[in-house]
C-alpha cells in the first residue's frame, strides 16, 4: 500500500492555477466531511485550505477541528473519538501532536512510509478499513528543496524524535543528508529513532545527541531543524540559545502557528537562511487533500488558501 501524489513544480512556491470556470460554486457536487485531531489546534490553517480547495474542485468539503484541549477529553478518548467520525461518514482525518504515534493502534493498514516511520499524520476510511498514511516526510521534502536549494547537509541535527520528527528525519537522509543528529528531551526515544534509520539507511547516518553535547552538537552542524512542537503559541520557546548559531547555517522550523517563532527570529538575527514551517504545512495538506477526496490538487492555490488565512496582524 501505497500513496502517490504528484510533486509541485520545482522552483520556489509552486505556481497557482487557474481559477474555476464561472458558475463553479454553484454546482458543487458531492459532500466530503474530513476533520484534524490534535491538541491546541484552534489557530490551524487546515479548514481554509481544504475547504476553499474543495470549492475551486467543485466539492462541498467541510473540514473539522477535533481539539481534544477544547473538548477536554484525555488522550483515553481517541479511539472513541475516531469511532464516532467513522460512524458520522467523515472520509479521513488529518492527525497532529499528540497523536501521530497513539493512532497506530486505531489503525487496520499503513501505507510503506507511515509503517517505516511508525507515525501517521493522515488517516482515510475506506470500505470499512482505516488506512493510515504519512505526508508529513513528502511535505517537508517539497518545502526544503524549494526553499533551501542547494543547501549543505553534511551534518544536520534535529530536535525531536516524536511522529513528526519520524518523518522529518527520513526526509533529510532521502534528501540527502550525511550525518543526522538528533536531539530529544527523551534520550529513550531518540536512540530508538536512530537504530531504526540506521537499519533502513546504514550504520553512521543516525545518532543520538545527549544534553550536554547539544551545544557543540549544534555549532558544528551545516543546518538545525526543529520538529518539537516548542515554538507554538501552547509551547513558547526555541530549542537552541541564540549564541549557537551562525550565518554559515540553515535553519528550518516545521511549527506553523505561528511561523515566526522564536528559532526563526533568532536564526534571521544570526544571518541563517532559514525555512518556515507554511511550506511543509501546505505540501503536507495538498496530499492529504488527494487521499481524501481521489482529486489532484493545485498545492500553488492551496499556498494561496493558506496565506489568506493568516490571522490578523
Amino acid at each position: 500500500m501505497t500513496s502517490a501524489s504528484k510533486a509541485a513544480p520545482a522552483g520556489g512556491w509552486p505556481e497557482a492555477g487557474t481559477e474555476p470556470p464561472a458558475g463553479r460554486a454553484a454546482s458543487l457536487g458531492p459532500a466530503v466531511l474530513v476533520g484534524l485531531l490534535g491538541r491546541g489546534i484552534g489557530l490551524s490553517r487546515s479548514p481554509a485550505m481544504h475547504e476553499q480547495e474543495g470549492a475551486r474542485l467543485g466539492l462541498r468539503l467541510q473540514y473539522r477541528l477535533l481539539d481534544f484541549d477544547r473538548l477536554g477529553l484525555g488522550a483515553e478518548a481517541l479511539p472513541e473519538v475516531i469511532l464516532g467520525a467513522e460512524r458520522l461518514g467523515f472520509a479521513g482525518l488529518n492527525v497532529t501532536h499528540p497523536f501521530k504515534e497513539r493512532v497506530l493502534d486505531c489503525l487496520d493498514e499503513l501505507s510503506e512510509d507511515a509503517a517505516a516511520i511508525g507515525a501517521v499524520n493522515t488517516l482515510v476510511f475506506a470500505g470499512g478499513r482505516r488506512l493510515g498514511f504519512n505526508t508529513d516526510c513528502f511535505g517537508f521534502q517539497e518545502s526544503f528543496r524549494r526553499g533551501l536549494p542547494g543547501a549543505a547537509l553534511g551534518e544536520v541535527l534535529q530536535f525531536g524524535a516524536g511522529g513528526a520528527g519520524m518523518a522529518v528525519a527520513r526526509a533529510l537522509l532521502q534528501l540527502g543528508a550525511g550525518r543526522l543528529a538528533i536531539r530529544d528531551l527523551d534520550p529513550a526515544k531518540a536512540e530508538a529513532l536512530c537504530g531504526s534509520l540506521e537499519r533502513q539507511y546504514g550504520a553512521g547516518r543516525a545518532v543520538a545527541v545527549p544534553g550536554e553535547e547539544a551545544e557543540a552538537a549544534a555549532r558544528r552542524a551545516d543546518g538545525l531543524v526543529n520538529a518539537t512542537p516548542l515554538g507554538m503559541d501552547k509551547y513558547p520557546g526555541s530549542p537552541v540559545r541564540e549564541d549557537w548559531l551562525s550565518a554559515r547555517q540553515w535553519v528550518a522550523d516545521i511549527v506553523y502557528f505561528p511561523e515566526d517563532t522564536a528559532l526563526v527570529r533568532q536564526a534571521e538575527r544570526s544571518g541563517c537562511a532559514t525555512l518556515r514551517g507554511g511550506g511543509m504545512a501546505v505540501f503536507q495538506a495538498a496530499k492529504a487533500f488527494e487521499l481524501f477526496t481521489g482529486r489532484q490538487p493545485d498545492a500553488g492555490q492551496m499556498r494561496r488558501h493558506y496565506e489568506q488565512a493568516a490571522p490578523a496582524g
